[in-house]
């Protein structure tokens, strides 16, 4: 059985590991971290376990799916996923589920709900990418390929950014690094980065969430200054990174996760440290490190342009998202709704975290695999 579980998964071995120990990590942390949620719901922590493991078990499904994909075809779906994307966005900034003066999320039947942020970031990725590698050519002309490029960045920022500025800033950052591997010059993404700027200060100006981005800023900068119930969140991260000392309290024993408001999600790292200690931490930030790492040396080995720049931006995404996640927990950070990919309990963060490491996977199958010439390249090449 295991013989027919290898033969049928292709593509960097360490990153199919990566996923498994990642995953693993997730249910114990989830696991540990729903006692007190649970408590008040009147349910047994096993009920969130089971569900959760439920969502990993989908998301691997679906990384196993989106990888046997040949990687050419998302050059096409990419167009697609922009065209669903940008009403979905408009809809969700209009209508979605109103929570803590933001809607991120699109309420489904069955109690369920959709963060289309999650799909955007997937959308923009895999058109920038293609709109890249189509166009390097004439990479450096203004109208032909800075103009769309700018147009799509910026669109999705404004439609992110009223809800959650957070995952918009990140999804921005992506974009820029992805533009300096897609050799579009420097003049130019000052530009964008300028644009960005002026979207930026006009969201924390004039957005509807103002207050609270100027109080979560200043309870990072001035904390000895900052109201008890503002930094209520950092305070018990803080405190337990700090009693969880080099080894941890062990499995199950954190204190603070009946304090955190989010131990399962956004404070999950604290979570973790708490009762693993420094050292958990650290292997941690190894994983996503060694994932970075491995990320890399695919797009190194990318034998097209637009497998490489699928692979960066996607990599870029899961680790920044991933590090950003872990310096709020330890207080590097302004306190933000950013999730640990694929550690963090969820919905739809998991699926399409899992799609994007499938896509990854995807491509680095094509530099493991005989070089044949396949349906996808004819497509690519008609989209």
């Amino acid at each position: 059985m295991l013989n027919a579980i290898l033969n049928n998964t292709k593509g960097d071995r360490w990153i199919w590991l990566i996923v498994i120990v990642l995953s693993v990590i997730s249910l114990m942390a989830v696991y540990s971290s729903t006692g007190t949620i649970a408590y008040k719901h009147g349910t047994g922590a096993e009920s969130y376990l089971m569900k959760h493991l439920a969502m990993i078990v989908a998301g691997i499904a679906l990384m196993y799916i989106s990888h046997k994909l040949d990687y050419r075809y998302y050059a096409g779906i990419s167009k697609l996923l922009m065209i669903v994307t940008i009403p979905l966005l408009l809809y969700t900034l209009l209508f979605g589920s109103h929570v803590n003066d933001a809607s991120r999320w699109i309420a489904l039947p069955g109690g369920l709900t959709f963060q289309t942020s999650d799909l955007a970031k997937l959308s923009l990725i895999t058109y920038l990418a293609r709109t890249l590698s189509r166009k390097q050519e004439n990479i450096k002309d203004v109208k032909q390929s800075f103009v769309p490029i700018m147009g799509s960045v910026c669109l999705v920022f404004v439609l992110i950014a009223p809800a959650g500025l957070s995952t918009a800033i990140m999804l921005f950052g992506v974009s820029i690094l992805l533009l300096i591997v897609g050799r579009i010059s420097i003049k130019q993404i000052s530009l964008v980065c300028l644009a960005g700027v002026v979207l930026l200060a006009g969201v924390m100006l004039f957005g509807g969430r103002r207050d609270t981005y100027v109080s979560r800023i200043n309870a990072f900068m001035h904390p000895e200054k900052a109201d008890p119930d503002k930094s209520f969140q950092s305070d018990h991260a803080k405190i337990a990174i700090a009693t969880g000392g080099f080894v941890g309290k062990g499995p199950g024993n954190s204190t603070e996760r009946n304090y955190l408001p989010h131990p399962y999600s956004d404070f999950i790292y604290a979570t973790i440290i708490e009762e693993y200690g420094m050292l958990g931490g650290i292997v941690l930030v190894g994983i996503y490190l060694f994932l970075l790492y491995r990320c890399i040396k695919i797009v190194t080995k990318a034998p097209k342009a637009f497998g490489a720049l699928l692979a960066a931006g996607l990599s870029f995404s899961l680790t920044i998202q991933a590090f950003a996640n872990m310096a709020v927990a330890v207080g590097l950070g302004p306190v933000t709704g950013v999730p640990l990919p694929l550690v963090s309990m969820g919905g739809t963060s998991i699926l399409f975290t899992s799609v994007a490491f499938g896509i990854i996977l995807s491509v680095s199958r094509d530099i493991d695999e005989p070089k044949k010439v396949v349906v996808g390249e004819i497509r690519e090449v008609a989209v």
